[in-house]
């Protein structure tokens, strides 16, 4: 196995912890009944095991072995309402190195396809780390008043422009 398929490997734990992640901070969100944060992280998990599995489908495409590996216990307790966020804007930001770190890896062996695959990913990433950050400015804007920031959500649901057709192929199919 090449070393970037080896990181891909990692690359797909990774992607589960942040789906599994996603999954506490809305269940945490839903128990103080704030239903458009929840509604948010959970479509924010859904999406982590898509790329998850976009990744299980470039290697099986690629005939390289495919490792799905366990993942490390998640957070389910926080504080405040802006604490999930900034866990969630760390998390990205982490995942935005990996994909950096295997895409330069990519391209020292002159794994060209390797590197074009993960170009989606870094793509994807500027988005998801503007949209977090700017979510968690809002919520250190709105302070107490969580109910703003649900009313932000619930104006800006559907802004992102739906499914984005230039996306890798999800084993299973994405969901």
């Amino acid at each position: 196995m090449s070393p970037v398929h080896d990181l891909l490997n990692a690359q797909i734990g990774h992607e589960y912890a942040a789906s599994q992640q996603y999954i506490a901070i809305a269940v945490w969100y839903d128990q103080q009944a704030l239903p458009q944060l929840a509604g948010h992280f959970f479509a924010q998990a859904v999406e982590e095991r898509n790329h998850a599995m976009m990744i299980v489908q470039y290697l099986m495409d690629r005939g390289a072995d495919v490792v799905i590996p366990g993942i490390p216990a998640v957070r389910n307790d926080f504080a405040s309402v802006a604490e999930p966020i900034e866990l969630a804007l760390a998390q990205e930001l982490q995942v935005t190195g990996q994909f950096e770190t295997l895409t330069a890896l990519a391209r020292d062996e002159r794994d060209y396809l390797g590197e074009q695959f993960m170009h989606w990913f870094l793509k994807e990433q500027v988005e998801e780390v503007s949209s977090m950050s700017t979510l968690l400015q809002v919520a250190n804007r709105v302070g107490e008043n969580v109910m703003l920031l649900e009313d932000y959500l619930a104006r800006e649901a559907g802004a992102g422009g739906g499914v984005d057709p230039t996306a890798p192929a999800a084993a299973g199919g994405a969901l």
